[in-house]
């Protein structure tokens, strides 16, 4: 009752907006822990540990969000672009938590190679957020923040390439191969953000017409 009474209200909207950001907030605590953890601020082990609880949180944000879209009768976009989007948060998140459970298991002796990527993934994760909550209060400005959160997924594979090129220039051993599968992942990590701002960004097109 309480969902078709703030539909009626309008509020139907503020609720989805708010619940969409809640997902995008524990992705950002991932990220924020990745990033910890690559400027050797916290051991490896505790940072699976602790990026075990975040991703639960994160898989709960995203079980709510697909209740409330089917509880509620309007939504502020069309709601295979809402799935869209908390399908890409969710991918995010699970590609964080793989590079951090990876970096302990293949234990490379630091990971300072990785906090460029990271530092992209976090403005990009902040660019998405403004994004989703300009939806309903500036709606002409949300593919512009959308488009910052593209533009950082493509940091991503850039500072990727760079690290790469520089760990090729020395001798291949098996730390190489180490970091580069840790970047790979990080890249993953980049594309997926950039397919949450698409999502987005094909929303607010379809809105407008």
């Amino acid at each position: 009752m309480r969902l078709v009474w703030d539909d009626l209200r309008g509020r139907s909207g503020d609720r989805v907006i708010g619940q969409v950001a809640r997902q995008l907030r524990a992705a950002r605590d991932g990220a924020d822990l990745a990033r910890e953890l690559a400027a050797g601020r916290i051991p490896s082990g505790a940072a699976r540990t602790r990026m075990a609880v975040i991703e639960h949180g994160g898989d709960a944000e995203r079980a709510a969000l697909a209740a409330m879209l089917h509880g509620v009768l309007a939504t502020p976009i069309d709601r295979e672009d809402l799935y869209r989007l908390s399908r890409s948060v969710d991918d995010v998140l699970d590609n964080l938590r793989d590079f951090v459970r990876e970096a302990d298991l293949f234990g490379p002796p630091e990971l300072g190679f990785a906090v460029p990527p990271l530092d992209a993934v976090l403005e990009g994760l902040t660019a998405l957020d403004t994004a989703v909550r300009k939806v309903l209060a500036e709606p002409a400005a949300v593919t512009i923040a959308a488009l910052g959160a593209r533009k950082a997924g493509n940091r991503v594979r850039e500072n990727r390439q760079a690290a790469l090129a520089r760990l090729f220039a020395g001798p291949l051993d098996i730390d190489v191969l180490r970091r580069r599968e840790l970047l790979d992942r990080l890249d993953a990590v980049g594309r997926r953000l950039g397919e949450a701002a698409d999502a987005l960004s094909d929303a607010m097109l379809k809105r407008s017409h």
